[in-house]
């Protein structure tokens, strides 16, 4: 399952995960971001153990800006409350998942 993210509910969903969280930041007008969505999407029904939100950056700029996403699709793993990785465009799953690690 996918989480949508907004600022109302990032910090419950995501500071405050016990798991690993993977967010996606994406607007709708961007290819890169339509072909990686499935990718995500995959990633969510196959980890359990993983948490995984989208963030659309045209609704939540605040977000996009307080993590300096200044091209999409932008993907940060979150560890207890913290960024411990990031990639930017789109990437083969296994490299995603490489990310979790």
């Amino acid at each position: 399952m996918v989480t949508e993210i907004t600022m109302a509910n990032f910090e419950s969903e995501v500071l405050k995960s016990d798991k690993p969280v993977l967010v996606d930041f994406w607007a709708s007008w961007c290819g890169p971001c339509k072909m990686l969505s499935p990718v995500v999407d995959e990633i969510a029904a196959e980890n359990p153990d993983v948490k995984v939100c989208k963030i659309n950056v045209d609704d939540e700029p605040g977000l996009a800006g307080q993590f300096n996403v200044m091209s999409i699709p932008t993907l940060l793993v979150f560890k207890d409350g913290k960024v411990a990785a990031s990639s930017v465009g789109v990437r083969p799953k296994n490299a995603i998942l490489d990310l979790l690690k």
